[in-house]
């Protein structure tokens, strides 16, 4: 196959890979830029496959994808246990308090004379939710066995059969109580509460104000999926970032001199062997595409 990169790589504009689209049957997306009509006619009649190295597909037009017959896929369950990971490291770095332990060092602030200095929150005999168990919060709930956790809450569309064929899911359920509540519920009685849910128009604003309210005020937030008022005014302890709005976070953002916020760049899945392996999925649904056998991971 002749393979066309962009030679403006890491970042072309939109312009640049507009001019480069016509005439391919495949595209390799890196990136959250729209897969919208405007791209999808510029590639033309040619076009057979779109392949997505990442998990979320929320900047594609799906129907008008599959309207033109057009193939699609992601890369699903690759990156679960890596964002499984970030989340935790999160959990702890925000209940930790490890951001603002870091810029006391800096500041040369140091008071651990005083036994109550820098106090946090911990893991153990905490009650977890988890506010969408799929793939990665089935993974999350996996790793939090290892912290002696005293309940596990989560909520979603519908609860998990208990015969889930998922051994992350059915390892949690049979170590501690595994139970499906409402949000509302959720938010009022976890410690931690671990954001798992795909972005969508169902989910952008389910985090706001109201919801900030109903949570614990030692309670830590972790979005891993997608309220500075809350942090401000110590509504809830703390929070651990990889996704927020905008993207990038401009510098002089409002959550960023926060000391009881801990901020990622949206590393969930950035690891060498998760990036490798989304990459190698992403080249075998295009090829599963272009030789007209079913995509390993369609969508």
């Amino acid at each position: 196959y002749e393979c066309i990169i962009c030679p403006e790589l890491p970042a072309p504009t939109r312009q640049q890979v507009l001019d480069r689209l016509p005439g391919v049957d495949a595209i390799f997306w890196w990136g959250k830029g729209s897969l919208d009509k405007e791209l999808l006619d510029k590639a033309g009649s040619s076009l057979k496959v779109l392949a997505l190295m990442s998990a979320g597909y929320n900047h594609v037009d799906v129907t008008e994808v599959k309207a033109r017959g057009i193939k699609l896929g992601n890369t699903p369950n690759v990156l679960n246990a890596a964002v499984a990971d970030q989340a935790v490291l999160l959990a702890l770095a925000a209940g930790r308090r490890m951001q603002e332990g870091h810029q006391r060092i800096l500041d040369n602030q140091w008071d651990i004379a005083r036994p109550q200095w820098l106090l946090g929150q911990q893991l153990k005999d905490s009650v977890v939710g988890i506010v969408g168990l799929g793939g990665i919060g089935q993974a999350i709930s996996k790793r939090l066995r290892a912290f002696e956790i005293s309940k596990l809450l989560y909520t979603g569309h519908k609860p998990k059969p208990e015969d889930l064929n998922e051994p992350a899911f059915v390892v949690a359920a049979t170590t501690y109580s595994a139970e499906f509540v409402s949000l509302d519920t959720l938010l009022r009685e976890s410690d931690y509460v671990l954001i798992a849910c795909p972005l969508n128009s169902e989910t952008r604003s389910m985090f706001n104000e109201d919801a900030f309210s109903k949570m614990k005020p030692n309670s830590v937030l972790v979005n891993i999926s997608r309220g500075v008022k809350a942090l401000e005014t110590g509504q809830i302890f703390a929070a651990g970032l990889d996704v927020m709005y905008p993207e990038p976070l401009p510098p002089d953002h409002k959550l960023l001199s926060l000391k009881n916020c801990v901020i990622v760049p949206h590393l969930g899945s950035a690891t060498l062997k998760t990036r490798t392996e989304m990459a190698m999925l992403t080249a075998r649904n295009i090829i599963a595409g272009l030789e007209g056998t079913p995509l390993p991971a369609p969508l």
